[in-house]
């Protein structure tokens, strides 16, 4: 059953849809490209992520509140957000094979190559040598000084091109690194254009530009615009923070990997208002923090890594990406910003309105300055379905697909599987159903043998299995199947509970971070 990196991506997306975890949207109308419907594991899995994301935030941090703001906004957030005039992808096509790129991401891609022919210099040299100096290697060798002169050259070029939105220079980039189109293998590009990003609708009866509002392309904005409801209603002091999960929408042109880049997506973001001066300490806190969050979940610290912003976005000073080694290779999972002043000013200026702190120490009024959090719950839901996919050659010969899902998030936290539909089984297997229910997700499940239940509960994540026998009638045992040992013991129904809860319970998982 051996999987190579190829398909094993395929692999996952395909289990996704056969149990249950993602569907393609409105699919009996052959789909809506780059939209995708969570099934009824899916939309567990995810609601468990949020409340894992949402007790972090709010339990865990006496000074982090949350909202939940609409997402239709008034039009002129967009203008002072600077996405009406910013908010664009700039856009390459190859003229053969027909296929539109970002032309920043073509141009990444080059460099990503060049770092990664550093690190197979790097770990040659690293096996010749006892004591090796990576600082020294990296800075003396010959070879890989001149890939690090390529890769800081092309940055510079592509970082003053997206400064000074200059696409002919962009495209003159593309052009001199000879990139080519990997469908087509040709170098024949369209010159390179910007494309806004955001959805437009109209709202009220007339469809005209004087009604015209945008589906919000982040959640961030709602919680600026409300950054004094807040602070006034709930008497925060800085620094505070306020949390959000929802909605976003993007108009990709390029949307793809399944539900790692999609058109309808969900964000989960922490706006933390600090003093001016301040901001680079809370950045760096929140950098540690949000990593040791991701990393409690247990799949594989060397699974994330940071990555810095060589190109900052308008508003920001500083700012890094938490990537996640997925299927695809290591792609931004979470991002962590220090946003300035940027966004309180702008709405501040374009609304006529005061958006100031008084902070009474200092006496003094200010506008805050902001760190921010942010990340995708889709990806996040990528994360841990591929890394907890596992195909395994058992000792017996056969193979089992299984869904190593950490248990405070997976979808049933229990089977509740009577051996026999006869002979009083079922109902008492119902009545230890309706012991757990109210303190577990439960599965109830009597159809097929014993082995094929436990082989669909494992496909499904499900961390324990309770079989229910004619003994069970006798002395109120059971026995209690791990999905990740697939070890079983017999324990009395009373320690049944018990034993659940400490695997599954979610405030453990908290106190790991």
């Amino acid at each position: 059953m051996a999987t190579t990196e190829d398909n094993l991506f395929k692999n996952v997306i395909s289990h996704a849809k056969e149990y249950g975890f993602i569907f393609p949207s409105s699919e009996i109308y052959d789909g809506l490209s780059a939209v995708y419907d969570y099934g009824q594991n899916g939309a567990e899995l995810k609601n468990n992520l949020k409340e894992y994301w949402w007790k972090f935030m709010t339990l865990l941090h006496d000074n982090i509140v949350g909202i939940d703001a609409a997402i239709f906004m008034h039009p002129t957030t967009w203008k002072a957000s600077g996405h009406v005039d910013a908010f664009n992808d700039p856009m390459i096509d190859n003229k053969d094979s027909k296929k539109r790129y970002r032309a920043d991401q073509l141009i990444e891609g080059v460099i990503e190559k060049l770092e990664e022919k550093i690190e197979k210099e790097v770990e040659k040299a690293a096996k010749r040598f006892d004591n090796f100096d990576r600082t020294m290697f990296v800075s003396t060798n010959a070879r890989v000084v001149e890939y690090q002169k390529k890769i800081d050259e092309i940055n510079e070029r592509l970082k003053t091109a997206m400064a000074n939105n200059n696409m002919a220079a962009m495209k003159q980039l593309v052009d001199d690194l000879e990139i080519v189109d990997p469908i087509s293998g040709t170098k024949n590009w369209t010159d390179v254009r910007q494309f806004n990003l955001m959805f437009s609708t109209e709202m009220g009866s007339v469809a005209d530009d004087a009604n015209k509002i945008y589906l919000r392309p982040e959640t961030a904005q709602g919680i600026f615009v409300n950054f004094l409801n807040v602070q006034k209603t709930g008497r925060m002091k800085i620094p505070f923070g306020i949390a959000q999960i929802g909605k976003a929408f993007r108009n990709e042109i390029v949307a793809r990997q399944f539900i790692f880049r999609m058109r309808e997506f969900e964000q989960m973001e922490m706006q933390f208002f600090v003093k001016p001066g301040e901001e680079m300490k809370w950045y760096e806190y929140w950098k540690e923090k949000r990593l040791k969050w991701h990393q409690a979940l247990g799949l594989g610290h060397d699974n994330y890594r940071y990555h810095d912003h060589l190109n900052l976005a308008h508003y920001a000073n500083a700012a890094c990406d938490i990537q996640f080694n997925f299927p695809m290779g290591f792609r931004e999972l979470e991002g962590i910003h220090s946003r300035t002043d940027f966004d309180l000013k702008s709405h501040e200026k374009y609304s006529g309105k005061k958006l100031q702190y008084f902070d009474s120490e200092d006496n003094q009024n200010y506008i805050p300055y902001v760190v921010e959090t942010s990340v995708g719950l889709d990806r996040m839901f990528l994360s841990v379905l591929a890394s907890s996919y596992k195909e395994e050659k058992l000792e017996d010969g056969s193979e089992r697909v299984v869904l190593k899902i950490p248990a405070p998030l997976a979808p049933n936290k229990v089977a509740i599987l009577p051996l026999m539909k006869k002979d009083g089984l079922p109902e008492k297997a119902t009545e230890i159903m309706n012991l757990l229910k109210f303190d577990f997700r439960c599965f109830y499940e009597e159809k097929d043998a014993i082995g094929k239940r436990y082989r669909r509960q494992d496909a499904i994540g499900t961390p324990y299995c309770i079989t229910v026998d004619h003994q069970t009638l006798q002395d109120n045992t059971v026995t209690i199947r791990n999905r990740d040992t697939m070890k079983q013991e017999r324990v009395a129904i009373q320690d049944v509970k018990t034993i659940i809860a400490e695997s599954v319970s979610m405030a453990e998982l908290l106190k790991k971070i």
